[in-house]
């Protein structure tokens, strides 16, 4: 079963290292993987999605919850989160160019470049809708498409937050 992991860590060098390394030596592959800065920037916010059960996702989470950078960890669910991840896609479109547009809109997707022969696409959403954007451009040509991994916030008022920092840290030297 896919599960979900939102961490909170202290945004410095070798945390993700950290983080991503103790999940893969436990024999764990990780799913999907994004992270970036939160609304303060002393911390960073990973999204991690493992194919694992309740009890390994507990173990998981004991474990990451020892790293002294970690602060915060919670298990998403998908009933009770919104999940997005954003796809970016290069069509050979050719003379069909307005027919691809056409489908595009459809899939409430932008072209951000137009160039020559090809269409380089951007959409949003979950992972279904982007599969299925993909699939209906393979008729045309994919030239070439990466998609990012899951970004998650928990649906309502709660808040995944650090007020205060659980170690005492040294602040860095301005330069």
């Amino acid at each position: 079963m896919k599960q979900i992991l939102s961490i909170v860590a202290h945004n410095r060098p070798g945390v993700l290292m950290r983080v991503t390394g103790l999940i893969s030596r436990r024999g764990y592959n990780i799913d999907s993987l994004t992270s970036g800065s939160t609304q303060n920037p002393e911390y960073a916010r990973m999204t991690i999605v493992l194919d694992a059960d309740e009890l390994t996702i507990e173990q998981v989470c004991k474990q990451l919850a020892k790293l002294s950078e970690v602060e915060r960890i919670k298990v998403l669910h998908r009933e009770t989160s919104v999940l997005r991840s954003m796809l970016l896609v290069k069509v050979h479109a050719g003379e069909k160019q307005m027919e691809v547009l056409q489908l595009a809109t459809a899939f409430r997707s932008h072209a951000i470049d137009v160039t020559g022969n090809s269409m380089t696409f951007v959409n949003t959403g979950d992972e279904g809708k982007l599969c299925a954007f993909a699939n209906a451009l393979r008729r045309y040509g994919i030239v070439e498409m990466v998609q990012t991994g899951i970004v998650a916030l928990e649906r309502g008022d709660e808040a995944l937050e650090v007020k205060e920092s659980r170690y005492e840290w040294p602040h860095a030297e301005e330069a």
